[in-house]
């Protein structure tokens, strides 16, 4: 049943404010190594002004985070003191059980529970085209391959308590395999971020889906097959509704912005281990957002939001042809029929709904910023706004952050997000109070004054245990295990 905007503007008429602030702390069903999630809200207060350098929290009790990041002497990773890590894969270093280098260009990442402290690791590798475009492509494992010319797909990392590791792919032959989401089910969502139909910049077949891969059984991995039922677009993220079963996803695309999409599964379809991969191509509905306000007006873009707070309900139209065979999905609606926003990227699922990040927004949005994190209520119907990053006027400088991209919720409070900005890169908290705390800097790629050379972060993810933080640096693609005194951070 649509979620009317008489229903929305009856509903914020009764409750006022407490509809925006609901469901803070709850146990998290489906996010493997996320144990407890808060209200997330940094960067720009309530006036517009910018939070990043005045203090973090003054009056507020003890400041959020492990303090001053100290330079690397090996110049990879700087972190607080009492902190350290420990590099799990290096593209061109480390190799894979059948002796190729490890892939590079790492890019979205889950950890699940392994047997007897084992940690099972898939990464996706952010490669584009055509293998012979890139010195480390994802290897072609026989049976593991969807398109034999095309250099992406993903690694499976198996870590040990004694420090050791082994390496092996999950998929290859898929294109772009930007972020993606765990299942509630123990699997991986890898996403393809591109829109390259067969013959198209030398592919072999269609791309733009997203395909399953399971840590534990290889064999369940065997002849990849797309969900196409999940549509065919710039995909960048995925989560899935434990209870309900819909699956929400991002798409990262501009000219025009992209947008935000659900999945509502067919009549009686379960969920499980192989289940997405036997759905007909049509199968279930998919649909775009579209949002309007208090008041019940329409609003065009994510980005009119300028307030921590802000609240807007939610309507699902239905995607005319999912498969994009003749015009994009994004472009498949007029304006005024769906909302749109800039680079929609990471998702995590928490307090009952699903945390969606918007990366930045500039002279092809409405509204410019430097990010903002959004969280959807199933229940509600409502997209509630709980980061909002001020445009950042220096990113060559430390202190300040922009550019969100990959998120995960802490056991020990809030988000952790990792930056993919302009400037310095970080990986960074958001406490429930807004107040914002650096946990890393990537020190690999800072290159000069002159000549800046920044890679991102992303993959950030805990492991099951919650005593290690696991991120990459997607050039040349290192993936790093960091651990220290870990701590519940202050959330007011």
């Amino acid at each position: 049943m649509p979620f009317t905007r008489r229903e929305f503007t009856k509903q914020s008429a009764l409750t006022g404010a407490g509809i925006a602030l609901t469901g803070t702390v709850a146990a998290l069903a489906t996010a493997p190594g996320a144990l407890a999630a808060d209200e997330p809200k940094r960067g720009r207060n309530d006036q517009g002004e910018n939070d990043n350098d005045r203090g973090n929290g003054h009056g507020h009790g003890r400041e959020p985070g492990y303090g001053p990041l100290l330079p690397d002497p090996k110049g990879l990773l700087a972190l607080p003191e009492g902190f350290s890590y420990q590099v799990v894969t290096h593209c061109g270093v480390t190799r894979l059980e059948t002796g190729e280098y490890t892939p590079s260009n790492h890019d979205g990442t889950a950890a699940f529970e392994g047997p007897r402290g084992v940690t099972l690791l898939v990464n996706n590798h952010e490669l584009s085209g055509v293998r012979a475009g890139w010195e480390h492509p994802v290897p072609l494992t026989e049976g593991l391959v969807y398109d034999p010319v095309a250099a992406g797909g993903c690694t499976v990392v198996e870590t040990r308590r004694d420090g050791r590791t082994a390496e092996w792919v999950g998929i290859a032959g898929t294109s772009t395999n930007c972020a993606g989401g765990a299942t509630p089910w123990g699997t991986w969502l890898t996403c393809e971020e591109t829109e390259d139909k067969a013959g198209k910049n030398g592919l072999l077949k269609d791309h733009g889906y997203v395909f399953e891969v399971d840590p534990y059984d290889r064999r369940a991995n065997r002849d990849p097959r797309p969900i196409k039922a999940f549509g065919r677009y710039a995909h960048e993220a995925v989560v899935i509704d434990p209870k309900l079963g819909h699956a929400y996803l991002t798409e990262d695309a501009s000219k025009p912005n992209g947008l935000l999409y659900r999945w509502v599964p067919p009549q009686g379809f379960k969920h499980g281990r192989g289940k997405l991969r036997t759905l007909a191509d049509d199968a279930g509905v998919l649909q775009a957002a579209k949002c309007f306000d208090k008041n019940g007006v329409f609003v065009d873009d994510l980005s009119r939001a300028t307030k921590i707070g802000t609240v807007y309900g939610v309507d699902w139209a239905d995607v005319p042809d999912r498969d994009a065979r003749t015009v994009s999905v994004r472009k498949q609606f007029a304006d005024g029929e769906i909302t749109r926003a800039r680079k929609l990227e990471g998702m995590w699922w928490g307090d009952g709904g699903a945390y969606v990040v918007s990366s930045f927004a500039r002279a092809e949005s409405p509204v410019q910023h430097d990010g903002q994190v959004w969280f959807y209520d199933p229940k509600r119907r409502t997209l509630t706004l709980k980061v909002l990053l001020g445009v950042n006027p220096d990113p060559s400088k430390d202190g300040a952050f922009d550019g969100p991209d990959n998120i995960t919720v802490s056991p020990y409070g809030g988000l952790v997000i990792a930056e993919d900005g302009d400037g310095l890169q970080h990986l960074f908290g958001a406490t429930g109070s807004g107040r914002t705390y650096p946990i890393a800097r990537n020190e690999l790629n800072i290159g000069s004054e002159e000549e800046p050379e920044y890679s991102e972060f992303t993959g950030v993810t805990f492991s099951p245990d919650g005593r290690t933080l696991y991120a990459n640096i997607q050039t040349p693609g290192i993936m790093v295990a960091i651990t220290g005194p870990w701590k519940r951070q202050p959330q007011k």
